[in-house]
């Protein structure tokens, strides 16, 4: 059947042109089931584990101050995220100090992702072509596949030649990335799974089974998945204030668990705002709250906002009139 297509295909196209096609045909065949078995798994065992740990936890217990230290040392890794990847390096919503720069790299081993310049360059691909066939986590191709279903597989031709287009360059001129970049390996091991196992064994004698399944692995699920679910259910299930011609959605439930970026159909519009959301509102953005505190001990400035009267004039013109936005400005800096 191949055979016969390119027989007739030769009559009408020149050698050259047949030849290319054949070239496109095999690429897309290649990239369309390139998965990534070794991520499969250890994203699969990791989950699996992770409800194990959960069971265990519940029903062995574990010394209180290591409940303490979980959620201690994934607020850190979280803000390395949010603050550090996300806010500072990808949008450049404000301005470091060295000193911040270098803690929130100590902060991004803790999370356990990819290296900062694949972070960065995956979600400024992202916002450039959120939610077509260049978006790395494409909502569009479902809720598994822009959670998780991504990393499992090759980046298609698309993702890829678009981010050759994306500027780079102030990623790669910053020395603290690159020396992070080049050592991440052993940072990631430290920070995210030695010193988290480590304090617990050593300093109030924690199990080391239990400080393994507690603060290893559960706290890394449960990490991962907070800054998965802003790919996917923040895409998916939620409200649209600010402009109901996009996929992207406003969600409480994810500002609370991703530590304030859930109010997506907003940071999508105002991607240059540092608190990704409209409001101050520091029960549902820990982030803005820690970008506020560095401020004001002037590790952190030139922090970048829109103002009000243009938020309104976006709302009224694309947003979704029947809903308001999820918070109050009355609840402003409160926790």
């Amino acid at each position: 059947m191949t055979h016969e297509i390119e027989r007739i295909l030769s009559k009408f196209l020149s050698k050259e042109e047949t030849d290319e096609l054949k070239c496109n045909a095999k690429e897309t065949k290649t990239e369309q089931s390139h998965i990534i078995w070794s991520r499969v798994i250890s994203i699969v065992i990791l989950h699996i584990l992770a409800v194990y740990s959960l069971f265990y936890i519940l029903f062995n217990g574990a010394h209180p101050l290591s409940f303490i230290w979980g959620f201690m040392i994934g607020i850190m890794g979280g803000f390395g995220v949010t603050v550090g990847c996300h806010r500072l390096w990808t949008h450049k919503t404000y301005k470091a100090k060295p000193q911040l720069e270098i803690l929130l790299l100590i902060f991004y081993s803790i999370a356990g992702q990819n290296t900062v310049p694949q972070w960065v360059l995956d979600h400024r691909v992202h916002h450039k072509y959120s939610d077509t066939d260049a978006d790395p986590h494409n909502s569009k191709r479902g809720f598994f596949f822009s959670h998780c279903g991504w990393l499992m597989m090759r980046k298609s031709r698309e993702v890829k030649e678009k981010g050759k287009l994306i500027d780079m360059s102030d990623i790669k001129n910053n020395p603290y990335i690159t020396w992070h970049t080049k050592y991440f390996i052993p940072l990631k091991i430290l920070f995210c799974f030695i010193i988290p196992w480590a304090v617990p064994v050593y300093f109030w004698n924690e199990s080391s089974l239990t400080a393994f399944l507690g603060l290893n692995v559960l706290r890394y699920a449960i990490t991962l998945n907070g800054t998965w679910s802003v790919n996917s259910w923040a895409h998916i299930w939620g409200t649209k204030p600010y402009d109901k011609r996009i996929c992207p959605v406003d969600s409480l439930p994810v500002a609370m668990w991703s530590l304030g970026e859930g109010w997506h159909n907003y940071h999508h519009v105002f991607p240059w705002d540092y608190k990704t959301g409209e409001f101050n509102h520091y029960r549902t953005n820990l982030s803005a709250m820690f970008i506020d505190y560095m401020a004001k001990i002037g590790w952190a400035y030139d922090l970048k906002q829109p103002s009000k009267e243009l938020v309104k004039n976006v709302i009224k013109k694309y947003g979704d009139l029947s809903v308001a936005p999820e918070q109050s400005e009355n609840d402003c800096k409160t926790l």
